[in-house]
């Protein structure tokens, strides 16, 4: 097993969608398991579940709900992380405790445990060698990865990545600079200058690496658009598809009993 320092596990973050065949050890797997049940959570709750799927039968019926991403069906495990009140919930009740936690106070607990216990598994992953990539489909298409996995009432699949030995070894992506994100003290408000400085090298660094893909460039200059921001918003992730994502997470979080907020 490959143990590097931790601040290369962090820095050398990579999302990895090419992967070899190769199985990954029920052993290996089981410690990075145990590292996302070590994560903190609210109140030591733990409240959130982590599906393993290896199953290849079960991840090609995933891979149309995961917009059809070639990992999900190229790595050898899929990690779908939940927030879980469905144990809480029977717990409180062969304990003659209050029932509830079916509100979306409760779901914003069970999605942060989720992540929490992501993140965990995550640098566990890495630390061993292995490569992820954190798929937002897994919101985006709550509804019907919950059903692939035999959700059951106040479990909904908020984050997930592949997982398993990279066949690739691509570039670090850039990350906006320090002094544009953290804030002492309170929020400091940014002026138009200080948006353009921040934005700067990710508009020369995102807009050049669509440029060098030809079927993304093809895109970008079929639709017309000269800048980072307008491929975000024009392009990636428009108003439309938000729209239509945000109405079935909140069908789906009705569905599953976290919506009683009255």
């Amino acid at each position: 097993m490959i143990n590097l320092e931790l601040k290369d596990v962090i820095h050398g973050h990579r999302s990895i969608r090419e992967y070899e065949d190769r199985e990954v050890s029920p052993e290996l797997l089981n410690q990075i398991l145990e590292a996302g049940i070590r994560a903190s959570s609210s109140g030591n709750m733990q409240t959130y579940s982590i599906v393993v799927t290896t199953d290849k039968e079960l991840k090609k019926k995933l891979y149309n709900a995961h917009m059809e991403q070639s990992m999900v069906v190229d790595a050898p495990v899929l990690l779908t992380f939940c927030a879980d009140f469905n144990r809480m919930r029977k717990w409180l009740s062969l304990n003659d405790a209050p029932v509830h936690f079916d509100n979306f106070m409760s779901l914003m607990i069970g999605t942060i445990d989720a992540a929490l216990a992501s993140q965990n598994c995550a640098l566990a992953a890495e630390d061993a060698g292995l490569g992820i990539c954190y798929m937002g489909s897994t919101l985006a298409n709550c509804d019907q990865i919950g059903e692939l996995l035999n959700l059951p009432e106040n479990v909904v699949p908020v984050v997930g990545f592949s997982l398993g030995y990279p066949a690739e070894n691509p570039a670090l992506r850039d990350r906006l600079p320090q002094q544009g994100i953290v804030h002492y003290n309170q929020y400091q408000d940014y002026s138009d200058e200080e948006i353009l400085e921040i934005y700067k090298e990710r508009n020369e660094k995102g807009w050049n690496r669509y440029m060098a893909i030809p079927q993304l460039k093809e895109m970008t200059e079929e639709l017309g658009l000269k800048n980072l921001a307008q491929v975000y918003t024009i392009a990636k992730y428009t108003k439309e598809s938000h729209m239509e994502f945000s109405q079935t997470v909140l069908n789906y979080l009705e569905k599953q009993n976290f919506m009683n907020n009255e």
